[in-house]
């Protein structure tokens, strides 16, 4: 699964190997013990990443096999490309900016193209950021 994190400075993106209701539960918890407000709620991400990268076609070609909406492509321009992932969002409002985005590929892709959409999704997030760092 991934997890998107949120924050005022920007937006960080990890591999976990929980399940959706496991880390769910355990924000759940977490929110409780410390009296805070928790949203969780079905949403959808989007993101920009570099067209200039060559895992591009592996990404698209496991799209293309999707067996739903859960994940999708879009050429923006020359230079990026927008991905869009469907999953929870979990936050203290519903209109904060700020939260956690978790994204599991799982219903959406059979056995073993999961693991590889989410793996390539991560590589091509750090590529990218890599990319925007070398031109800051």
């Amino acid at each position: 699964m991934l997890k998107f994190t949120y924050t005022e400075t920007g937006i960080t993106i990890e591999r976990v190997n929980h399940s959706l209701e496991e880390l769910v539960m355990l924000r759940v918890v977490l929110a409780m013990r410390v009296g805070q407000r928790l949203i969780v709620e079905p949403g959808t991400a989007t993101f920009l990443l570099s067209a200039n990268l060559q895992a591009w076609n592996l990404l698209d070609a496991v799209v293309q096999r999707s067996l739903n909406d859960t994940i999708a492509l879009c050429q923006c321009d020359a230079d990026s490309i927008e991905v869009s992932l469907r999953g929870t969002w979990i936050a203290q409002t519903t209109s904060s900016e700020e939260g956690i985005f978790l994204a599991e590929l799982g219903d959406a892709l059979p056995g073993t193209l999961c693991e590889r959409a989410e793996f390539i999704v991560f590589k091509l997030w750090q590529e990218s950021s890599a990319c925007q760092s070398s031109l800051r």
